[in-house]
């Protein structure tokens, strides 16, 4: 390699061939990704030694394929449609609606749901819509006005 020196006002300066600046400037820009990385890999041991949950290979790639992580991860952790919508409050038909994509929740239910699978709220966070979109808010208006209904007819 062809380097040449040249003093300066600032110091002595090393003069290298383009391609060799090119070079040494790809090993920085890959020093810097290994730094990166080391320090993911760090921030996950510390999370994992924390008790933060740890999910198989399998589930992961289930997730990165697009599943609907409701089902996936109520799979991983062995629990029926039934016993997940009994535990969160709603009917399982919601819940299937829920992971077939037909209907969105909101995100109080994805607390919920977070919660009784013991996972973050994060994988579940991205497919939750706002109380107003998920139509929770239409159907606790809709039970008000029928116990407003029965409450005038005199019923119960």
């Amino acid at each position: 390699m062809k380097v040449k020196f040249k003093a300066t006002p600032e110091g002595e300066m090393a003069i290298v061939p383009r391609a060799e600046y090119e070079r040494l400037k790809a090993f920085e820009q890959e020093a810097e990704e290994d730094s990166g990385t080391a320090r993911l890999i760090a921030g996950a041991k510390r999370e994992i030694a924390g008790g933060a949950p740890v999910l198989p290979k399998e589930v992961v790639d289930r997730l990165a394929n697009g599943e609907n992580p409701i089902r996936v991860l109520r799979q991983f952790r062995k629990e029926t449609q039934a016993e997940l919508a009994v535990a969160v409050g709603i009917a399982q038909n919601y819940l299937s609606d829920l992971e077939t994509g037909n209907r969105k929740g909101p995100l109080e239910l994805h607390q919920k749901i977070a919660r009784f699978l013991g996972i973050p709220l994060d994988l579940l966070a991205p497919i939750a819509v706002s109380g107003k979109e998920s139509g929770s808010a239409k159907f606790a208006k809709r039970k008000q006005v029928i116990a407003d209904v029965k409450r005038q007819r005199g019923q119960r």
